[in-house]
């Protein structure tokens, strides 16, 4: 497990829970607090990550650690704030980063948080300690709307705005993604953007602030990639900085290019209205975390990133992912490949390499032999493939693979032995 958080990041967050930040709140400071346990008691959340129970108490009077903590936070009232942090039995100031992640993550869940307090400033500022040391927390998954946040490996090119048309120019140009926009489904669009486009304050070097419409930040900054441009009533591309205009009469991937932009801005109610007039415009697209993509083109979900308990496996099918997305294939199949390898020592050092294996087989097939017989013959069968094939660039002794097709085809089969294990996984509780 990884030890990338340094005591100092972990010391800072903790500072941030115990005497709160300073926000600027119309035109003046005010400094805000945020409990680590949001809206439940101390020992409700600490049992979601905890088996208090199972857990050794330090209070003789009691038989386990629940005991002991409400005797010292409840009852008695004695334990500092933030004890928590400090106390070795939850490994959060020494122990392994994913469980110090799998916590903070826990702060944020919207079973936990206190969404009438300033939650998401407190996130904004726990995100910009822990990118220091390279993680962040993202909103991952959706439960009644509302976002469950998961850890990943802090990449600054995810704070980019990269507007859709460029991050995906080669595709259109190539004819691999060809999206249309009917007038029905743009109409819908523009009123929707029409309603959130609202006055945003701007503050210069100075200290004078001034006010500035979305649509207008968006027109000054996508000039960064391109000259906003509209077809006018004679057929004529014409530059525009009208919203109106350019939706209704521009290429439909600029379109999207609005709607990214106007999302950084907005939650989940704009991405919810975005979506549903998506689907009753039968557009197959989808606005998520700030980025629109075809539905189906996603090859590692975000929900089974979010369920990957071990850093080392997360990174590099993160890498593989981004590698195929690129279609760099080659690379890609390496990466996952080495995914492969680091998803055999799941269960280490605890057991080495083989009885690991055995027991992700066990896992998986339930027990059951003729589904142990297939995930068998299909870990063995990959093994073979790495052994025999140059999926490694450095190695020159193998069998070189010359068509991209086939590439394509060990890159999913091995992301499909590798997704399915994972669901098994022992990724509950820390403890």
């Amino acid at each position: 497990m990884a030890n990338r958080i340094s005591e100092i990041t972990k010391l800072d967050i903790f500072d941030l829970f115990e005497n709160g930040i300073k926000i600027d709140e119309v035109l003046e400071m005010k400094k805000i607090t945020y409990p680590y346990f949001g809206r439940l008691g101390e020992i409700d959340f600490l049992n979601r990550l905890y088996d208090l129970k199972s857990m050794r108490g330090l209070d003789s009077r009691f038989p386990d650690a629940e005991g002991e903590i409400w005797q010292h936070t409840v009852n008695n009232d004695d334990y500092p704030y933030g004890w928590v942090f400090r106390d070795e039995r939850f490994q959060l100031l020494s122990g392994p980063d994913e469980i110090y992640l799998k916590f903070i993550c826990e702060v944020f869940h919207p079973a936990v948080r206190d969404e009438k307090r300033y939650w998401k400033e407190l996130l904004t500022k726990i995100n910009q300690l822990l990118q220091n040391d390279g993680y962040e927390l993202y909103p991952a998954e959706k439960i009644s709307n509302r976002d469950i946040y998961s850890w990943r490996f802090f990449n600054p090119e995810n704070h980019l705005f990269i507007p859709y048309s460029q991050r995906n120019g080669k595709a259109i140009d190539q004819k691999r993604i060809v999206l249309s926009i009917k007038r029905k489904g743009r109409n819908h669009i523009y009123q929707t953007l029409e309603s959130y486009n609202k006055s945003n304050w701007k503050t210069i070097e100075t200290g004078w602030q001034y006010e500035v419409l979305i649509s207008e930040e968006f027109f000054n900054d996508i000039r960064k990639f391109y000259i906003p441009k509209r077809y006018n009533d004679w057929k004529q591309y014409v530059e525009t900085d009208n919203l109106k205009d350019f939706i209704y009469s521009t290429s439909p991937y600029c379109v999207i290019d609005v709607i990214e932009f106007f999302d950084k801005y907005y939650g989940d109610d704009f991405e919810t209205e975005i979506n549903a007039i998506f689907n009753i415009n039968d557009i197959p697209l989808k606005l998520s975390n700030g980025k629109v993509e075809y539905i189906f083109d996603s090859h590692l979900t975000k929900s089974t990133l979010n369920s990957i308990g071990e850093a080392g496996l997360k990174e590099l099918l993160q890498k593989a992912n981004k590698y195929y997305e690129e279609e760099n294939l080659p690379i890609a199949v390496e990466k996952i490949w080495d995914a492969f390898e680091r998803l055999k020592t799941y269960y280490s050092p605890t057991l080495n390499k083989k009885e690991s294996v055995n027991r992700i087989i066990d896992d998986m097939s339930t027990n059951k032999e003729p589904f142990k017989k297939m995930f068998e013959k299909e870990f063995h069968e990959l093994t073979t493939i790495g052994n025999n094939f140059r999926i490694r660039h450095h190695e020159t002794t193998k069998i070189d693979i010359e068509d991209e097709k086939h590439y394509d085809y060990y890159y999913k089969r091995c992301l499909s032995i590798i997704t399915t294990a994972i669901r098994y996984l022992d990724n509950g509780r820390v403890f």
